[in-house]
């Protein structure tokens, strides 16, 4: 098959879980003997990047990488996001999109690529959207309001000018809606983040479609002997943003002094995480780590613990410990981290600053906790979380969309344009 992705961000160009996943199938895919292109918009990242850095990245063997790059730079995804429409991508988004010989669109993070507007190229293939984060429902994209809480009751608005983003019109007028009936089926990564979107009224044919990692990400080291540190230590990682919760870690390691706290990743508040850490020898910033570096890092960690404030709508950090064999520690608020981590068996939830704590001194003095919650995020990864159950779910959803027009007939409306047809696909491959 002859697989379009279309995302924001990508590859060197990018931050975080999203564009993680999009090279994860792509990759996987490739191996598999599919023809897979990735476009991506190079002005949305340097639009936003500020201090962070390009990383160091090749494209998997056999996927052809699109960068997209607009003579107007920024102007292109500031028109993107005011408009909801491609704009000035357009052309080179339909060249990709439209092509006879296009299979599969499949849509990842559009907001500054090409709006709710480009989900409608591409009608003759098979055409399916991830939502990595809250962006349908949320024009600051991950339902965390003004910058200090999670989101509740929406002021978008006022959020959006505390936030400083431009204007979006656009959002008052049906583009979504409009858009999302051109799709075939709406996947995410969680059932939290699935049930929070039907909550707020998207009514595509919405389909549960969990994360993987590929076979070798790890490198095989969970199979070896973890290094004995000097000092135990909790492992924590992502971008160091408000939102990720690190503020909240960091002092409570005055109350572990027998323990480190080992951050990996970088970003806009690290000057802040870095001045609430002087005086507490115990708290050491390990700086943007690549796959292997990290993986170690959690191997050899007692936990990885996941202080995020807002609703994630997955949370790869968890996959990736459990990869390793070890357990983490999550906010039992913060969306599908609880569903992903506590309910799965292979971690331990908080909600106060002492329960938090607790499961710290936990997980690093209990062997045989540690060892009970290792074993289970492990299994899950093994299984439903592998590389083989999420393609065969993948191709799955594509082959049950492909019989459902078939049996329509080409001149009745497309799987995205009615209830029944979705609702039997959101059954079969939400299963599990």
């Amino acid at each position: 098959m002859r697989i379009c992705m279309v995302t924001t961000f990508f590859g060197a160009h990018s931050f975080g879980g999203d564009a993680a996943y999009v090279e994860r199938l792509a990759g996987a895919l490739a191996r598999r003997g599919h023809e897979v292109h990735v476009a991506h918009c190079v002005d949305a990242f340097e639009s936003v990047r500020g201090g962070h850095p390009l990383r160091p990245f090749e494209p998997p063997p056999g996927v052809t990488v699109h960068p997209l790059k607009s003579r107007f730079g920024i102007l292109s995804p500031i028109a993107t996001q005011a408009t909801g429409r491609p704009y000035f991508k357009a052309e080179a988004l339909k060249g990709l999109i439209d092509d006879v010989k296009t299979d599969v669109v499949h849509f990842h993070n559009i907001s500054l690529v090409g709006g709710p507007a480009v989900l409608e190229l591409g009608s003759h293939a098979v055409r399916i959207m991830t939502a990595h984060e809250h962006w349908l429902i949320c024009p600051m994209h991950l339902l965390w309001k003004y910058d200090r809480r999670r989101c509740e009751t929406p002021n978008c608005a006022s959020c959006c000018l505390a936030g400083r983003r431009p204007p979006q019109a656009w959002r008052s007028t049906g583009l979504i809606g409009r858009s999302l009936r051109q799709l075939d089926a709406l996947v995410f990564p969680s059932r939290h983040a699935l049930e929070e979107h039907r909550a707020r009224g998207i009514g595509a044919p919405l389909v549960h479609l969990p994360y993987f990692l590929p076979d070798d990400w790890s490198g095989g080291i969970e199979d070896e002997d973890p290094p004995v540190p000097a000092r135990p230590y909790v492992a924590a990682a992502g971008r160091l943003v408000r939102m990720k919760g690190f503020q909240r870690l960091i002092p409570l390691m005055k109350y572990l002094p027998e323990v480190d706290l080992k951050i990996a990743g970088t970003g806009p508040h690290e000057g802040r995480l870095r001045e609430l850490a002087r005086g507490l020898p115990n708290v050491q910033f390990e700086g943007l780590l690549g796959r292997e570096g990290l993986a170690r890092l959690f191997h050899g960690a007692r936990a990885v613990v996941v202080p995020s404030l807002f609703p994630e709508t997955f949370g790869y950090v968890v996959l990736e410990a459990f990869s390793v064999r070890t357990p983490v520690i999550v906010d039992a608020d913060a969306g599908a981290l609880f569903e992903n981590a506590a309910l799965s068996g292979g971690g331990l939830s908080y909600r106060t600053d002492a329960e938090l704590l607790w499961s710290i001194r936990r997980l690093v003095h209990d062997d045989d906790l540690r060892d009970e919650l290792s074993h289970a995020g492990y299994s899950r990864r093994i299984n439903e979380w592998s590389e083989a159950a999420h393609l065969d779910r993948y191709f799955e959803l594509i082959a049950t969309i492909r019989a459902g027009r078939a049996s329509r007939g080409p001149h009745l409306p497309t799987a995205g344009a009615t209830r029944p047809g979705p609702s039997r696909v959101a059954g079969r491959v939400g299963e599990g």
